[in-house]
């Protein structure tokens, strides 16, 4: 059989492959089939160029998983449904977070479970790596499977699966030491950390919050978000503690849930070095998306003494997965969740987040920007002298590559009520997707309303309060179909766009309502790191 192809208005007619094996012979048509694969991907104008996506097939869901760093690499796995098979974790490792290589999926369907859904990483003394996960599907539970050393390529699951069991599906029906009936998460662990010779672990609450907790009636201590903290002394045999932390309700509401949890010490600087004496709890609501926790870890007890989002509008920015490094630095990613239909078609679905480096500010509030090693990718850099923009008068940002860049600049604000840019823009401007600061408001606001032809259309608002006399300060990052930005290390937002137009690559930088000075504008080139 043959398939008929057009690429960069090239038609091509290559075989299809039959059924093989890979201890096989290589066909010659999977050889043609998969080099047009690449080339088909290479042409996808949505597909991003130095954004981590999923090298084929579908990440629906596409959570980042198991992150750790050994021996000078940063391992990261994702979550995918691998074709003819179930969900399987992906795994990639780099030397510098920029680049990365593929490895065999570390783990999937078999071996008393019928795929794996998220959970974390946690590496051992002895550098084994623990994987922790939820086993699929129905009354299963939390499963783990571990791997000795480098390169990480076997994977090995415990005999003793599940080790947290579940009697339905993400739930543990049990009683408590009264004996009264108690409903306990078996869902999204968390990864593990070892504190007192013991292991600890953390499991989500999505579907006791679904059984118990979504009526108006519904006991206070089912409601909204919660976690589960189990101790073990072996890895084998997991004791149920308590409830972890106690929610806020001014912070999150009875609706969202608590999973996909990551819980680490935070850094005191953008570096790493010797951690703060905070920690930072990751985590998704599946109906707001990804947020986090800070707060004292003390007596087993987490006590969080803020509460911050990563998204607003919606649930776009998820599914968040965290390490710490070598240098002391905590790494996070997260899911771009905004697929726009077709993916099957496309071949690939599952977009993930710059890597963010997070610390501790000295006020007590977290920090964040794209790890430094971004910057090794940077081109062809664009100076532009300091620039007084007013309402009515765009200035356009020529000469770079308006689909794979960076901008970085200041703004005094002065006396205008929005002040940014447009990316994206199409000759005609009926394309363009504006990122600005609304100063009465204090918000830093990701306007989608007319970006393109599919995803999600809608106006984010993340509230931003500039200190007195303080300049704005964005770094903006275009991809193909991502856009993020980044404010002053306080605030950021990470979306997806899909524009319908091949001319939609115009920057703007444009006020409204009074004038504002732009200061220290440079623009580079972002080279692509992707392998396709």
């Amino acid at each position: 059989m043959i398939s008929s192809e057009n690429v960069n208005g090239v038609s091509r007619t290559v075989p299809i492959p039959g059924s093989w094996s890979i201890e096989d012979p290589i066909p010659d048509a999977v050889v043609q089939s998969t080099r047009q694969l690449r080339e088909r991907f290479l042409a996808d104008p949505w597909r991003p160029r130095y954004h981590f996506c999923m090298p084929e097939d579908m990440g629906e869901p596409g959570d980042p998983n198991g992150a750790f760093y050994q021996n000078g690499r940063y391992h990261l796995m994702y979550l995918y449904n691998r074709s003819g098979s179930g969900f399987c974790w992906g795994h990639i490792s780099s030397s510098d977070l920029v680049h990365w290589r593929h490895h065999p999926d570390s783990i999937g369907p078999g071996e008393g479970d019928e795929g794996c859904f998220s959970g974390g990483a946690f590496v051992d003394e002895d550098g084994t790596v623990i994987l922790s996960y939820w086993m699929l599907w129905g009354a299963r539970g939390i499963g783990l499977a571990c791997s000795s050393g480098p390169p990480y390529d076997v994977w090995t699951k415990f005999a003793s699966n599940p080790v947290i069991r579940s009697t339905e599906w993400g739930i543990t029906d049990t009683v408590d030491e009264n004996g009264n009936p108690l409903l306990l998460g078996s869902a999204d662990p968390s990864n593990i950390w070892k504190k007192d010779g013991r292991y600890n672990m953390l499991t989500g609450n999505l579907l006791v919050l679904n059984k118990a907790g979504r009526e108006v009636d519904s006991p206070i201590s089912e409601q909204g978000d919660r976690l589960y903290l189990f101790e073990s002394a072996d890895l084998q045999t997991w004791d149920y503690r308590h409830v972890f932390y106690e929610r806020n309700p001014e912070w999150t509401d009875q609706s969202e849930d608590n999973m996909c949890p990551s819980f680490l010490p935070l850094p005191s600087n953008p570096d790493g070095g010797l951690p703060s004496d905070k920690h930072l709890l990751l985590f998704i609501s599946h109906n707001r998306g990804c947020q986090y926790y800070v707060g004292v870890y003390q007596d087993d007890h987490f006590l969080p003494e803020s509460h911050g989002r990563m998204t607003w509008v919606d649930n776009t920015y998820f599914a968040p997965e965290a390490l710490i490094d070598g240098h002391g630095r905590q790494i996070m990613w997260a899911w771009l969740t905004d697929n726009p239909g077709g993916d099957k078609e496309k071949g690939w679905s599952g977009v993930y987040g710059l890597p963010r480096t997070l610390w501790l500010d000295d006020d007590g509030t977290l920090r964040m920007r794209p790890v430094k090693e971004i910057e090794t990718l940077r081109s062809s850099p664009l100076t532009i002298p300091d620039t007084t923009i007013t309402d009515g008068f765009p200035v356009a940002l020529p000469g770079i590559l308006g689909d794979a860049c960076e901008i970085d600049f200041e703004i005094e604000s002065g006396d205008a009520a929005l002040t940014g840019l447009k990316v994206r823009c199409s000759l005609d401007g009926t394309e363009s997707t504006f990122i600005y600061y609304d100063t009465l408001k204090q918000e830093l606001v990701f306007d989608a309303t007319y970006s393109g032809t599919a995803g999600r259309m809608v106006i984010e608002r993340a509230p931003l309060v500039l200190k007195p006399d303080e300049n704005l300060r964005l770094r903006v990052f275009i991809d193909c179909s991502v856009i993020e930005v980044f404010a002053n290390d306080r605030q950021a937002i990470g979306r997806r766009v899909f524009p319908g137009r091949s001319d939609s690559l115009g920057i703007f930088f444009m006020v409204e309502g009074g004038s504002a000075i732009f200061r220290n504008i440079i623009a580079w080139e972002i080279a692509s790191s992707n392998p396709y």
